[in-house]
């Protein structure tokens, strides 16, 4: 079995930028610099057989590029224990096109559509169940705010957890122009 998401990896100055708000929360496991990324679509566990026909149809995809910033920061809780901080993205209109071209592509190879409402956002950290007081971080990083990078394409990964974390290996580049595939170095 395959763990894949679809994905778009931030410039490495962007990423530093967010490296850099490391700190000041109790509990929390930060992202490193390979985790840090901005998902368009979580897929799951597939088998092989299905884990190459995604990747077949999300070549298919052609969008305009576009730009698109860091702006603010957010937590999701679950249950109403918080268990992610995470950075926004900005504007968003063009990354929910994209997810849904993603989405739509990940129906055609048999997957049920996205449930949940898509938020472009980078994660920063997780917790473990006992959550963690954010409310500090939040207001500090309030005005979070970075440059403008191009989205010209997008990533196809598999996750692969260990004792460590996940660990997020490249396999397929997709550019915007579509049809354009190629393994990922």
């Amino acid at each position: 079995m395959h763990r894949l998401f679809v994905a778009i990896r931030p410039p490495a100055p962007v990423r530093s930028a967010l490296l850099s708000l490391a700190g000041g929360v109790e509990g929390a496991r930060w992202q490193d610099d390979e985790q840090l990324h901005l998902t368009l679509r979580f897929i799951g566990d597939v088998d092989r057989h299905r884990a190459n026909d995604i990747a077949d149809l999300l070549g298919g995809i052609r969008f305009t590029p576009f730009d698109v910033r860091i702006e603010g920061v957010g937590s999701f809780d679950r249950r109403g224990v918080v268990d992610t901080l995470w950075a926004g993205v900005q504007p968003r209109d063009a990354l929910a096109q994209l997810h849904r071209k993603v989405d739509r592509a990940c129906v055609r190879a048999g997957l049920p559509p996205e449930g949940r409402a898509y938020l472009p956002h980078v994660t920063l950290a997780r917790f473990g169940r006992g959550g963690a007081l954010v409310d500090t971080f939040l207001a500090v990083h309030a005005g979070l705010a970075g440059p403008s990078f191009r989205v010209g394409g997008f990533t196809l990964f598999e996750s692969r957890l260990g004792h460590d974390g996940a660990r997020y290996e490249a396999v397929a580049d997709y550019r915007a122009d579509g049809g354009s595939m190629s393994p990922a170095t």
